[in-house]
């Protein structure tokens, strides 16, 4: 088996083992990193709802109270205004969905659905978790979906949401008197909810790993060729000239050229130590033949 041969083996054995490696370990933390990546979009997804909620509540709605004795102006509920701010923004990123699931809602566009108040009753039985973070299967696949509580801080909401016979009679006119009452001073009533499909932070950890894959692959054949080069300029041209001329002289040719090195390294080293030996070699054939 030729030294070069061997070299190339070994160097695949190790190839394959650190592309396998490598590949497992960046596989799995561009996935990681991706999640994370697509995490913190939805949370900046929420604090954009938040910051509507509160642009609404504190200088929309006191501009049309005069107004909404007259007739109910679902703009000036700060839910109605993040859902549909959220709404508009989804027209550009559609991958984001935003949804402020209640148990019991006015409009019954927010009312959860089973896997949203199952969210809502977790936040319920655990007060003092501020945020969840989890997977579900949907009709597309799995999604990733962050979520918040709604809690009632402001008594003030309840104005319209504590008594059919307190609520304002353009508010029933709306929507009727059956949704959206009952609600209690620090109650948990829903939940803020960004959802992502999973195929989103997949398919970025997917592009990353491919190009990442593709450069090691370029970086582990460049060295190997770079390798092969110096390993026969370096190692095998001379060692092969070196063994062909003292083939030469176990054959007894008397015409054998020196072997001409420059070098300092083993090769220069073995290369001087055969020409000592072939040099004691010529003088005890010339002692034998006096």
């Amino acid at each position: 088996m030729r030294l070069l041969f061997k070299f190339n083996l070994i160097f695949l054995v190790v190839f394959v083992a650190g592309v396998l490696g490598a590949g497992k370990v960046s596989y799995d933390l561009l996935q990681s990193n991706a999640k994370e990546e697509v995490l913190n979009h939805a949370r900046l997804t929420m604090e954009k709802a938040v910051a509507v909620r509160t642009y609404t509540n504190d200088q929309i709605r006191p501009l049309l109270e005069t107004q909404m004795k007259y007739t109910f102006l679902p703009q000036t509920v700060p839910a109605y205004s993040a859902t549909e701010v959220l709404a508009t923004l989804a027209k550009n990123f559609p991958d984001y969905t935003y949804k402020e699931a209640t148990l019991n809602p006015t409009n019954p566009r927010d009312r959860a659905v089973d896997w949203e108040a199952d969210i809502v009753n977790r936040f319920r039985t655990q007060a003092d978790k501020k945020e969840f973070v989890g997977e579900r299967e949907s009709g597309t696949g799995r999604s990733l979906y962050i979520a918040r509580p709604l809690r009632i801080t402001n008594a003030a909401c309840l104005a319209c949401h504590s008594t059919v016979e307190a609520a304002p009679r353009t508010l029933i006119d709306k929507y009727g008197p059956a949704n959206g009452f009952g609600w209690q001073l620090n109650e948990v009533i829903g939940a803020q909810v960004v959802s992502v499909p999973m195929a989103v932070p997949l398919a970025r950890a997917e592009q990353v790993f491919k190009v990442f894959m593709a450069s090691l692959i370029g970086i582990f054949v460049a060295i190997g060729i770079v390798l092969n080069l110096l390993l026969y300029l370096l190692v095998i041209r001379p060692v092969t000239a070196l063994s062909k001329l003292a083939n030469r002289v176990s054959l007894g040719e008397p015409d054998v050229p020196e072997f001409k090195t420059h070098g300092h390294d083993e090769i220069g080293t073995l290369a001087q130590s055969f020409a000592r030996m072939r040099h004691s070699l010529d003088q005890a054939i010339k002692m034998l033949e006096t």
